[in-house]
């Protein structure tokens, strides 16, 4: 597998015998809603996953209405896995392959999303990268909902070193401008029946 935490190939490979037993399936994904409640972000917001891959998110976004939603992943085959998951529907979803790292947004979102990309980005040129594409794609009066390991969450995750973080660690991660608005702590249980802990914040850009 490629060392390089965005790499195309290194999650290709990862998603190339299917999605449902990888340590970070979800069937549903209730804290992801529940941050994007706290921080008031609704139907008639636009919204971009970052990293979002096959996650369930997309689809249970346009169940609940939302008519502008984004799925950005650096891996094709896994945005195909949540394509055929979502069959006619995955039309009315905007699918961009690109690596955050170095993703130039050609427009802003009222709610940026991202579970377990950022923990992956372990050198300041990486997460400098991230912020780029974070601030470029975002406004004042945006909200920025991020899920990343916690302090006793794993130190490896599908084969690559990850950073963890608490509340305000993972808040300072994402530099000034932003003032947290909500954070909570999740104990993910993966397929195989691992706990795994993850801190999530959700931000409001203050410019």
């Amino acid at each position: 597998m490629a060392a390089e935490p965005g790499s195309a190939a290194h999650w290709d490979e990862a998603y190339a015998h299917g999605d449902s037993m990888r340590s970070w399936f979800q069937a549903a994904p209730e804290m992801s809603l529940r941050m994007l409640d706290a921080a008031g972000v609704t139907a008639a917001d636009s919204v971009i996953d970052v990293g979002g891959g096959a996650s369930p998110l997309a689809a249970a976004l346009l169940g609940r209405g939302f008519g502008d939603v984004t799925v950005l992943d650096v891996s094709a085959a896994a945005m195909e896995h949540a394509r055929r998951r979502l069959g006619a529907r995955a039309g009315q979803v905007h699918w961009l392959t690109a690596d955050i790292r170095s993703w130039r947004p050609t427009r802003r979102f009222a709610a940026w999303h991202d579970r377990a990309v950022f923990h992956f980005l372990t050198t300041e040129s990486d997460q400098q990268g991230y912020r780029r594409a974070l601030a470029a794609a975002t406004g004042l009066g945006a909200v920025a909902v991020i899920g990343c390991f916690a302090p006793d969450g794993p130190r490896q995750c599908s084969g690559l070193a990850v950073a963890r973080y608490g509340p305000g660690d993972l808040a300072a991660g994402l530099g000034p401008g932003w003032a947290l608005v909500a954070e909570d702590r999740e104990e993910h249980i993966t397929p195989n029946g691992l706990t795994q802990p993850f801190t999530w914040i959700a931000l409001r850009c203050t410019g």
